[in-house]
């Protein structure tokens, strides 16, 4: 079911028809609200009164005609079971999200609305990570959520997905922020993953129904992703990726910055490594996270039940010489093939035959292109 209508249809349809607005941004609607916190009163201001709130012709001209049609879009997808549009007015508002200088005065939200106010770790990384780097973004979000963090993510391909997946794994709770309207889901073959996590958690955008994937609107979100959370965790990224704004924002927050340190022959560790050495916390399992957020945390998160991601792992049975020579040359950064017929000095038939039965045993992970990893 929806949410509890903690707004009015005619007061949520004042501030639909302001959001609508062209010219109208987060920035300017502040300002509005600062001056008349009851929207509905501002129609009865002059157009002079209103270009002195900084207010475009334009702008003032919609406010006098709203976008019905949108408005309407609006109001019907926000009856429907398990939706909810929430001003920053609201007293369901997120709490952390509201501490924001400028919080998005609106939130669609597509599931359980009331997590956004639970205590929440945000973790973002590359869209294309190592093997390495998405099993410990599942390990992590798996650990951390059991422990009673709500992990968000942005529903992005890589480092976001596994995060979810990790979380939903654990049966916990995840929380997915869009950069598009709700009814939009980018990239679409995460369909399902979406579905998911509006089941066991919720789909957030500020972005009104009907809003495409725009590449501009996804660094906007991700101040939306660390604005809710107690501090972000950055597993793999490259010194130029997006989630680097995400850490960024979340210090510009006051919000603590996590960050896993990699193989220095890897690129997706760099990013890493410049906000460690910027004063991000460097972490090696999720226990050191749960450590750092101390008492932000000891309300909620169950410290007892968080274990090191390698704890988590299988215990692998014992090698004969043959496979632990083969595994010595495997490392725990990508290794191909090639590399271990030629450290080996085996047959590309027996390195393969051999690369399976480590792979079954929980010694080893593979990736595409014929790329190994080392788990032990």
């Amino acid at each position: 079911m929806a949410g509890p209508l903690t707004v009015s249809t005619d007061i949520l349809s004042d501030w639909l028809a302001l959001y609508h607005a062209p010219g109208v941004g987060t920035v300017t609607l502040h300002r509005l609200l600062e001056h008349t916190p009851n929207l509905s009163d501002l129609r009865q201001l002059g157009s002079e009164q209103l270009r002195q709130l900084g207010l475009k012709q334009t702008s003032i001209d919609a406010l006098r005609q709203p976008d019905q049609a949108a408005i309407e879009q609006d109001l019907n997808w926000h009856e429907l079971p398990g939706n909810r549009i929430m001003c920053c007015h609201d007293p369901d508002y997120p709490p952390l999200l509201l501490q924001l200088p400028a919080p998005p005065p609106l939130l669609y939200i597509h599931g359980n609305a009331a997590i956004l106010a639970e205590p929440q770790l945000a973790m973002v990384g590359s869209r294309n990570p190592s093997g390495s780097g998405q099993r410990t973004a599942t390990e992590f979000a798996r650990h951390l959520s059991a422990a009673g963090l709500t992990i968000t993510s942005g529903l992005a391909l890589g480092i976001d997905a596994a995060s979810h997946q990790g979380a939903l794994d654990a049966g916990g709770t995840t929380i997915a922020v869009m950069g598009t309207g709700l009814d939009r889901v980018y990239p679409a073959r995460h369909r399902d993953l979406a579905r998911q996590i509006a089941e066991q958690g919720a789909l957030v955008s500020e972005f009104p129904v009907g809003t495409p994937p725009v590449a501009e609107n996804f660094p906007r979100r991700n101040r939306i992703i660390s604005g809710l959370s107690l501090g972000t965790l950055v597993v793999e990224a490259a010194l130029r990726s997006g989630s680097l704004i995400s850490a960024r924002n979340a210090g510009e927050q006051g919000r603590e910055v996590f960050a896993i340190p990699g193989s220095i022959h890897n690129p997706l560790a760099r990013g890493c490594h410049h906000l460690i050495r910027q004063g991000a916390k460097l972490v090696e399992t999720a226990q050191d996270v749960i450590d750092e957020l101390g008492a932000l945390a000891s309300a909620c998160v169950r410290q007892t039940d968080v274990a090191p991601a390698d704890e988590a792992q299988p215990q692998p049975a014992e090698l004969d010489v043959e496979y632990r020579q083969l595994l010595d040359n495997i490392e725990f950064e990508s290794t191909s093939i090639d590399q271990l017929v030629t450290r080996s000095g085996l047959t590309p038939a027996e390195v393969s035959s051999m690369l399976l039965q480590l792979e079954m045993s929980g010694y080893i992970a593979s990736s595409p292109g014929g790329i190994y990893n080392r788990l032990k």
